[in-house]
This record gives structure tokens, C-alpha cells and sequence, in this order.
């Protein structure tokens, strides 16, 4: 039945399926027929735009690839400055030390050794020329004890101190022995006797300052006892003193203990010594012992040899009275005793004191205490007859400043200042991962230049420093790193010193330009303001 349904159901609708398919052929095709014959509206309007459009303007087509014909615009490269050489005359040119200007100023507590930089027209725009032959340094250690004379070319320290062993000229080079006025027997042997009192083999102590350098042989000698020695003298007549030690690698500045405070922070140093540097430490009431006080750590060590030390020996050699020699002494001690400081030895021509760990250990009357609030305030100010006050403790066993690791553990571990929270935007994370950060800088720079961290780069500036990481990264004997904490930026170079290195506050505007520090052909800088070889920081 259902079979039968469906078969006349096709059967009565397929007549009509076949009418509505021929109506709709029709109808298109009577559509089309309109169309083709011109009447349809779309077909005029395509006719009249064909008319009006002239196609000849494009007989020209051209429709190869035009990648080869657009201009390759360079990316702009910025035009480096070019300094020029200034005259040979200055070879010797040390900004802010120049000899004609400083003879101006009063003599009155070494004044006019200090620092007095030139008015704006009289500043250098050019690159300061090495001397005529100059030699690239021989690499440490032999560097220390030779000097190519072509780089230092002044003969007259072998004349002055030729008795006192301080440097001899041979051949084409300066020999420099190891002496000094007061260890004739070389300085290995002076720092002997002093480390049977100072622990300075195991770490305690790692920086030292030494007023009067000289030479710098004893921070030179130090060096192999991982003690890194900040040494100054002034511009004097003893031509070339520092830039002897910068040469040998050791680090020195331009310096001198006159008016004005060291460019150092509070606290800044483990070991402090005058070896017969004629510092008149009893004059201006103490002042400049004040001054040491003021950037030796607590429980620092500070060495005096030399005079009034063995008065009863040389009084005659010095030609001054056994009266006058034992007064000064005695000054001296009564001095360090208002500071806190205890006689910890003398025998034969050595002294050491060593500062109390805090002020609760003092017994006396100390000197009268400074009142300004900022320690570390020190660039262009004047020194002041007072103690710098220590941070106050609550026991008697406390550093004041917080105790330190020896060292190298203290390289890396969170300074105090750091810790205490005293260095504002710094926590103890911040330290570490700048760290962190610095080491991957360092790496990349030696992948650059494969030189660095080799004996061929000796004396390092970072030009500012912020936290030390830079010198962390690349410590190393081969090498040593002056740290500037420019003036303008947060002062944190305490925090350095905590660490175990070494630095010093400066001015980079007072100079205009960075050029007149470095000789021409030695220089090295980095993004990071890396320079090797630097000359005679004022």
C-alpha cells in the first residue's frame, strides 16, 4: 500500500514541477535578452565611465618586482666627538694641581697643595699626551717593582732618596726595591713586625690608608696580604711620587692632610699609618689626627713611625732637642687617648694605637664631639678640631657601625649600612640582585674584550660606582678598582668601604671633561664608564 501511494503521488506532481522549471528558463532568458540589448541601466553608466576615462596614461605599466629600486634608508649613526691631543707641555698636567697656581695660595696648613681648579675659560678640551716612548706597564707583580722611565721620566727621587732605598734608576728602567725611610730592610719586613700585632693575615683587616705615601711601597707590599692600600701625597717637589705608584699598579691619589676633610667617608678604613710622613699631628689642637680618627673603623689600628717615635735615637740626626721630641710623644699619646685609642706597642721606630670599638670603652674625657650631622658631608669642608661621634651601641662588646666579616666572605655579604636600613632605595635584596646584575655586565665586557680580568688592565676606575658590585665582580689580584662616587649621586660610598674596597668621592663636573685625566693612547671606557690606567685623581 505504501509502495503504491508514493508512485501516484509522482506520478500527479511532476507535470507541474516541469511547468515552473521551463516559466523560470524563460524568464531568464527574456531577462538576459533585455539586458544584451542596451537598455539596461548598469550597462549605460559602464558605458559613459569608458568614455570619460582615459586609458592611455597607463601605457607605461611596467609589472616587474620594484623591490630592487627602494632606497635602503641606513639607520642614523650619531657622529662621535673628536678630541685632539693638547701640547706636549702637559704631559705632566694634573687638573686642579697645576704647580704655577698652587704657589698663589697661602702655605698655612698646606693650603696651597691642595686642590684649587682652574676658572671655566682655563679649562682643557683635549686629551692629555703621553709622555714621549711610553711603554705599556709591565704586568704585576713584576710591575711592581718596575717602571719603564720612558712613562715616569724624572730622575729626581733616585737622587733624593738614593740612601733610603726608595727607587733606583737602571738601563732604561726604575728599580724600586722595596725600601723606605723608615724599613730599610725593605717592606716586607716592616709588615712583618706589624702583623705580629695587627691581624692582618687572617682577613681582619682589608683596607688601609697611608698619609704620605711616598712611592707607595707599603701598599704595594701589602697587596700579596690581600690589604688593599689607599696611599696619598701632595704635588711637591718630590716630582711624580704618585704617578710612580699608579704606574707600578698600586693605588694612590694626588692628597695631602691640610684644611680641607680627605675625600673619604667615616669609618672607611681597617689600618691607618705615618710612616715619617712630618704630618705635625699635634698642631691646630689635634686636628688632624681628629681627621684619622674620623675614617678609621673602630677598633682600627693607626702606625706611626718615624718622628718623635725613638726620639732618644735619631734626636741628634733630626737635630732637635731630646725636650722637644719627648713633648711631642707625649702629646700624641694624650691626644689618641682623648680619642679612644689605646698603645697597643712600640719597640724601635714603630708605634701602633688602636681605636675602642665603641665609646662606651672610654675611660676619660673624650675631645670635644662634632656637631655636624652628617659624618660623611665631606667634599670642600673644612676640617674641624672635633671627634667625629661613633653610632651609639647598647653593650659594651658591640661595633659601633656594625661588625664586619673578614674578608672575602665580607665582599659579598649585606653591609651593615645596608642592613640597618641606612641607605635609602637599598634593602638587602636590592644589594643582591645588583650584584647579580653586575656580574652579568662584567661577563659581557669580557667577552668583548678578553683583556679584562688578565694582568694587562691593572688600575680599573668605575667612574660611579653606586654599591661596589662592579669591583665585587672583577676582584682579583690581577687587578684593583677605584670606586668614584660622584658627588652629585646618593652617597654610598661607605657602603663600599663596608665591602672591602676601596674609593673616593669626587667631582666629574669641576674637570668639564673626563679627558685631561687620561694620557691619550691608554685609556679604556665602557658603557659601564670603565677606564683603565687613570692618572693622578685629584
Amino acid at each position: 500500500m505504501g509502495t503504491k501511494h508514493s508512485s501516484m503521488g509522482f506520478k500527479t506532481r511532476s507535470p507541474l514541477y516541469i511547468f515552473v522549471v521551463i516559466c523560470l528558463c524563460c524568464l531568464f532568458y527574456i531577462l538576459g535578452a533585455w539586458q544584451k540589448s542596451g537598455f539596461g541601466k548598469g550597462d549605460g553608466i559602464a558605458i559613459q565611465m569608458t568614455k570619460k576615462t582615459d586609458c592611455n596614461i597607463f601605457t607605461e605599466l611596467n609589472f616587474e618586482t620594484h623591490h630592487n629600486y627602494v632606497e635602503i634608508i641606513e639607520p642614523s649613526q650619531p657622529k662621535a666627538k673628536v678630541f685632539k691631543s693638547c701640547h706636549v707641555k702637559y704631559t705632566d698636567y694634573t687638573p686642579c694641581q697645576e704647580q704655577d697656581r698652587a704657589m698663589k695660595f697661602p702655605r698655612e696648613n698646606m693650603i696651597y697643595r691642595e686642590r684649587h681648579c682652574p676658572p671655566e675659560q682655563e679649562k682643557l678640551h683635549c686629551l692629555i699626551p703621553a709622555p714621549k716612548g711610553y711603554k705599556t706597564p709591565f704586568p704585576w707583580p713584576k710591575g711592581r717593582d718596575y717602571v719603564h722611565y720612558a712613562n715616569v721620566p724624572h730622575k729626581s727621587l733616585t737622587v733624593e732618596k738614593a740612601v733610603q732605598n726608595w727607587v733606583q734608576f737602571q738601563g732604561d728602567v726604575f728599580k724600586f726595591p722595596g725600601g723606605g725611610t723608615m724599613f730599610p730592610q725593605g717592606a716586607d719586613a716592616y709588615i712583618d713586625e706589624l702583623a705580629s700585632v695587627i691581624p692582618i693575615a687572617d682577613g681582619s683587616v682589608r683596607t688601609a690608608l697611608d698619609t704620605g705615601c711616598g712611592v707607595a711601597s707599603w701598599g704595594a707590599y701589602l697587596m700579596k696580604r690581600n690589604v688593599l692600600a689607599m696611599s696619598f701625597a701632595p704635588r711637591d717637589n718630590h716630582e711624580a711620587q704618585v704617578q710612580f705608584a699608579l704606574e707600578r699598579g698600586v693605588p694612590a691619589v694626588i692628597g695631602v692632610l691640610g684644611s680641607i676633610r680627605l675625600p673619604f667617608p667615616s669609618r672607611a678604613f681597617d689600618m691607618a699609618q705615618c710612616s715619617r710622613c712630618l704630618i705635625p699631628w699635634t698642631a691646630n689642637d689635634g686636628m688632624y689626627l681628629m681627621e684619622v680618627d674620623r675614617v678609621l673603623r673602630p677598633g682600627g689600628y693607626w702606625i706611626l713611625s718615624g718622628p718623635p717615635i725613638n726620639w732618644k735615637t735619631y734626636y741628634q740626626t733630626w737635630k732637635r732637642s731630646k725636650a722637644d721630641l719627648q713633648a711631642e710623644q707625649r702629646k700624641i699619646e694624650e691626644l689618641a687617648e682623648s680619642l679612644c685609642w689605646e698603645k697597643k706597642y712600640e719597640k724601635g721606630d714603630i708605634a701602633i694605637f688602636r681605636k675602642k670599638v665603641n665609646d662606651k670603652n672610654c675611660h676619660m674625657k673624650s675631645a670635644s664631639v662634632c656637631e655636624s650631622k652628617d659624618a660623611d658631608d665631606v667634599w670642600y669642608k673644612e676640617m674641624e678640631t672635633c671627634k667625629t661621634p661613633l653610632p651609639k651601641v647598647s653593650s659594651a662588646n658591640e661595633v659601633a657601625g656594625g661588625g664586619l666579616k673578614k674578608f672575602p666572605e665580607r665582599l659579598h655579604a649585606v653591609p651593615p649600612q645596608i642592613a640597618e636600613g641606612l641607605v635609602e632605595g637599598v634593602t638587602a635584596e636590592s644589594f643582591e640582585e645588583d650584584n647579580k646584575l653586575l656580574r652579568k655586565h662584567v661577563h659581557a665586557y669580557k667577552r668583548i674584550n678578553k683583556l679584562i680580568g688578565t694582568t694587562r688592565y691593572r688600575n680599573i676606575m668605575d667612574m660611579n660606582a653606586r654599591l661596589g658590585g662592579f669591583a665585587a665582580a672583577l676582584e682579583s689580584p690581577k687587578s684593583w678598582v677605584m670606586n668614584v662616587v660622584p658627588t652629585i649621586a646618593k652617597n654610598t660610598l661607605g657602603v663600599i668601604y663596608e665591602r672591602g674596597l676601596i674609593g673616593i668621592y669626587h667631582d666629574w663636573y669641576v674637570l668639564l671633561n673626563l679627558t685631561s685625566l687620561f694620557h691619550a693612547n691608554s685609556g679604556l671606557i665602557f658603557s659601564f664608564c670603565l677606564t683603565v690606567r687613570f692618572c693622578n685623581v685629584p
